[in-house]
């Protein structure tokens, strides 16, 4: 009797996978579209771009088409950040991308020929010196109080800038006509002291003042102008050496006058001429003008 022999197979029959259950919705969906842009229903907006459908690109939650989208705008750098304009060459610095730090401002020729003008230590313009010297007359309880009632400014050559007799506001006890050279006359079409003040401030703004005992001048213009741009004869020692004077004493101007300019000044019984100490204080000043800007350059502690 012959052997009878099984073939059995053991391993697990594959069943027909089922269908997806979206295919036939998707189906369903894609005939009413196609039927919906057949009649024109559709709006053009809705429609995907002629000859290419909708791209699905892998990405976050929520990226699918706006990914694909972001990527049409640019293609090349999707995730690029556009650089921001630079500022301007001549504005403020710059911070460079690759130190990190702030880079130069460019200089302009005009602008370095501006800074280049007068290197530091050596003298001041001229067009920015002035010399100044004023006249008081005694107003007040015996006339004690000293108001202004001259003042003179000249440039640096001498030429007159302003000069103007100058009424005050309290009634003059005493002219002081033996020194100040003011006599009742002058003072009948005598400039008010309001709207001369105003006129000499305007000249004295941002100029280097130069003065004798300035200090006196100024209390009686009741003003007080910048030390840094004050040079005040009295109290330049330098000046003082040259004269053979001691260097803490105050010197008069009359003094120094004579014997660094071999000059005679407030002679006679006229009084002072505002106009001639002014032209004489500037000349004194051009003296020691080098040497004493530069000390004063070196120590501006001391001024």
């Amino acid at each position: 009797m012959a052997d009878l022999i099984l073939n059995v197979d053991f391993a697990p029959s594959e069943r027909p996978r089922k269908k997806e259950p979206g295919n036939r919705k998707h189906k369903s969906f894609l005939q009413r579209r196609r039927a919906l842009e057949r009649r024109g229903v559709l709006k053009q907006k809705q429609l995907p771009p002629p000859g290419r459908g909708p791209q699905k690109q892998p990405g976050p939650r929520g990226g699918g088409l706006r990914a694909a989208g972001a990527a049409g705008r640019n293609p090349e750098k999707p995730n690029s950040i556009q650089a921001k304009p630079c500022p301007k060459a001549n504005g403020p610095a710059s911070i460079t991308r690759s130190t990190g730090l702030p880079s130069k401002p460019k200089t302009t020729a005009r602008g370095a020929a501006k800074g280049n003008q007068r290197a530091p230590g050596f003298p001041p313009q001229p067009s920015k010196l002035v010399a100044i010297d004023c006249e008081m007359v005694g107003t007040g309880p015996g006339g004690r109080t000293s108001d202004l009632a001259r003042c003179s400014i000249v440039g640096y050559q001498g030429d007159v800038m302003y000069d103007q007799y100058i009424r005050p506001a309290a009634p003059i006890v005493d002219y002081r006509t033996r020194w100040s050279g003011i006599r009742r006359q002058h003072m009948a079409n005598a400039v008010p002291f309001g709207k001369a003040q105003r006129e000499i401030l305007r000249i004295l703004s941002g100029k280097i003042v130069v003065g004798h005992a300035i200090y006196n001048d100024f209390k009686a213009l009741k003003y007080f102008h910048p030390k840094a741009l004050t040079r005040d004869t009295s109290k330049i020692p330098l000046l003082n050496r040259k004269g053979g004077f001691p260097e803490n004493t105050a010197i008069s101007l009359k003094r120094l006058v004579k014997e660094l300019l071999h000059k005679d000044i407030q002679v006679g019984k006229s009084g002072h001429s505002s106009v001639e100490d002014a032209r004489a204080t500037m000349e004194l000043y051009k003296v020691v003008e080098a040497e004493w800007e530069q000390h004063l350059m070196l120590n501006p502690e001391r001024e």
